[in-house]
């Protein structure tokens, strides 16, 4: 590695759609129980489950839909057949393990920041492996998950750092949307054909394959003050 080069203070990954190709699971467990609500998914509902906590697509199947069950019923369904899938398929990402070697080598911290419950990071942990992470935060350990700041600013806080001087990754408008409220940078590569805007020290790729060092180095200088 060139002594030149510039590194990320730490680089804080989404999980889901980003490390592991587990959104379309997630989308096929909303779908499953959609069609058992008589309330098919369409394109019009992917902004309230890709990149959503279960409780935000629960609620939005619950409103939709007029069911009776209640959604913290809708809730534990969805968990239990994301769970579920996620147990018997996880796939990383096309360049996630290869970008992740890279920064252990170059000893820069990383961070697992998921919106899924627990129980899902550790069964994706357990099939990529856990030490990867310096710290792994799941949807239970912030008072709100994303959109809000709440994961990403308690991330940067466990490993000492500014979170402008982090790099986050992320696939969603929701993910980004946390991220950027943080005050992160963010490498968006996304994983859906739902857009992702522009903003501020936001940086579009289509595929981690074409991310590296060198770009994390570049996006994670902080901005002046």
């Amino acid at each position: 590695m060139p002594e030149s080069l510039a590194l990320p203070s730490a680089v804080l990954f989404d999980m889901d759609g980003t490390l592991v190709d587990t959104e379309q699971l997630w989308w096929q467990a909303a779908a499953e129980l959609a069609e058992e609500l008589s309330h098919p998914l369409t394109d019009r509902d992917a902004p309230e489950v890709l990149g959503q906590a279960v409780e935000h697509t629960a609620a939005h199947l619950h409103r939709v839909s007029g069911t009776a069950l209640t959604e913290a019923e809708l809730a534990d369904r969805l968990g239990e057949s994301f769970a579920g899938k996620v147990a018997a398929e996880t796939v990383p990402r096309p360049g996630a393990l290869a970008l992740l070697t890279a920064l252990r080598e170059a000893r820069v911290p990383t961070a697992l920041v998921s919106a899924s419950p627990r129980r899902v990071v550790d069964l994706v942990l357990s099939a990529i492996g856990r030490d990867w992470f310096a710290v792994t935060l799941a949807a239970e350990d912030t008072p709100r998950t994303k959109p809000a700041p709440d994961p990403y600013l308690a991330a940067a806080e466990r490993l000492g750092l500014d979170p402008a001087a982090c790099v986050a990754v992320e696939d969603t408008p929701t993910g980004v949307a946390s991220a950027s409220a943080a005050g992160c940078a963010v490498l968006a590569v996304p994983s859906t054909a739902v857009p992702i805007p522009d903003g501020d020290r936001i940086t579009l790729l289509d595929s981690l394959e074409r991310a590296d060092l060198a770009l994390l180095g570049k996006l994670g200088t902080a901005p002046a003050v």
